[in-house]
């Protein structure tokens, strides 16, 4: 065992960085879908913006970094509103409906992007300072996807600590489970709605900026992070911040490691441990307590 884990360490490690990452972009259309009963097909689409706003003004420095990272937080909170406020008047004719819409909204925005940066892929380089590489049991590995790794830890758990341990976390649990409760307290359900849909999508278009460097911009990337999401979704459980951190980190190494072991068998695996999960929790690895 030592020694398999000695020769795919590497594997192993993007496997973690891979599956954080997944988990940033997953966890808002989880939210979004287990809490507001909204499929939103443009997830992917929000990632893509956030990895065109890192190409467009990270400069090789951390302030460039952080600066891309305030702008595509706006950018995602921004979209994510307009989305609710689209996807509310649908909320009562089912999910078709809602997919149709978004998806429509997806290929407008994916041409509008292609357009306006080109049809090729981008490579998006991490600032100078986190260039380098580091030695990992015998194996060189770039500092920035441990970076990474470390960040991205640091807002899975600020995100459990938000919506799932904190009051507010509990106004949007008791949204979902009464509306009309909640409104007779006094609450304006629109701000929650509104909120949770914007926090959703920022998570996403920050995902894209933190990884550019690892998953860069281009045609196509969108869709690609949309199916990997939904899997991360349908594995992790709906509506559940643990779900998506364990569906995302399975999904990470399956991957990662199936690529690296077996690429022609990868994309089987991939289905075939989301058949497998299906069939063993059919509600997910961590079924959500709030259900719509």
């Amino acid at each position: 065992m030592g020694g398999w884990l000695d020769g795919n360490v590497v594997s192993v490690v993007d496997g973690v960085a891979f599956g954080l990452l997944l988990f940033t972009i997953a966890v808002g259309l989880s939210l979004v879908f287990g809490m507001m009963d909204v499929l939103n097909l443009a997830h992917g689409t929000l990632y893509l913006a956030g990895a065109y706003t890192a190409y467009a003004l990270s400069d090789g420095t951390l302030p460039g970094l952080l600066l891309a990272l305030a702008a595509g937080a706006l950018v995602g909170a921004l979209g994510g509103a307009a989305l609710t406020a689209l996807t509310q008047p649908l909320a009562r004719r089912g999910h078709l409906d809602q997919a149709v819409l978004t998806l429509g909204i997806t290929f407008i925005v994916a041409d509008l992007l292609a357009a306006a940066f080109g049809g090729e892929v981008l490579p998006t380089d991490p600032p100078t300072s986190l260039r380098g590489t580091v030695d990992l049991l015998g194996h060189t590995y770039p500092v920035y996807r441990l970076v990474f790794i470390g960040v991205a830890a640091c807002l899975a758990t600020v995100v459990y600590l938000v919506f799932e341990r904190s009051s507010l976390g509990a106004l949007v649990r008791a949204t979902v489970a009464d509306r009309d409760m909640v409104r007779a307290q006094g609450v304006d359900i629109r701000k929650v709605l509104y909120g949770v849909f914007a926090s959703g999508a920022a998570l996403a278009t920050v995902g894209g900026v933190l990884g550019a460097p690892i998953l860069g911009p281009g045609p196509g990337v969108d869709e690609s992070v949309l199916v990997l999401s939904l899997v991360v979704v349908v594995v992790g459980g709906l509506g559940s911040v643990r779900g998506a951190l364990a569906g995302a980190l399975l999904i990470g190494q399956v991957q990662t490691l199936g690529v690296a072991l077996l690429p022609e068998y990868a994309p089987f695996l991939l289905f075939g441990t989301m058949l497998l999960v299906l069939v063993v929790r059919p509600h997910g690895l961590v079924a959500s307590a709030v259900r719509t």
